[in-house]
């Protein structure tokens, strides 16, 4: 079943076997957020066992990409397009926030972000291979993301 996320009223509902909890669903409002104020779009997730075809195509891109599998348990997923650009999440039991945003027209503009919950550790698939710059949020606190451009057609 879908969930539209409030922003202004953060909830766990989805997330609650989190360690980090409460940071992932400040991390989940912050992204709703972004997407209601640049593109009027709700936000809405799905559980990851109701997303199959989502988490594959993630997966697949990972791991053509950089050769990235995570052994985190998928949590919740959204798939969407706004404008011209398809966005895709990936929520994790960890804290791990991955999005993929894929421009249809314009092949320079497609990357995969890795955003980590506050509190919570690189996960072993990352560490060493890229450097998170932090972000501060209301919703969230502390922030630490990083990306990589997709080379690939997918």
């Amino acid at each position: 079943m879908s969930y539209i996320v409030d922003f202004k009223n953060v909830s766990t509902v989805g997330l609650e076997t989190s360690p980090v909890v409460e940071a992932l669903a400040g991390l989940r409002a912050n992204e709703a957020r972004y997407f209601m104020n640049k593109y009027k779009h709700e936000f809405t997730v799905v559980p990851a066992s109701e997303s199959k075809e989502t988490l594959e195509y993630v997966n697949r891109l990972l791991k053509e990409e950089r050769d990235i599998e995570f052994s985190a348990k998928p949590l919740e997923t959204s798939r969407f397009q706004v404008e011209n650009i398809k966005f895709v999440y990936v929520f994790y039991e960890d804290g791990l926030a991955i999005n993929v945003m894929y421009t249809i027209d314009d092949k320079k503009k497609r990357a995969v972000g890795f955003k980590l919950s506050d509190g919570m550790e690189i996960p072993k698939e990352l560490e060493g291979k890229f450097k998170f710059a932090r972000q501060k949020s209301k919703l969230a606190g502390t922030i630490r993301g990083s990306f990589f451009v997709i080379k690939g057609e997918y």
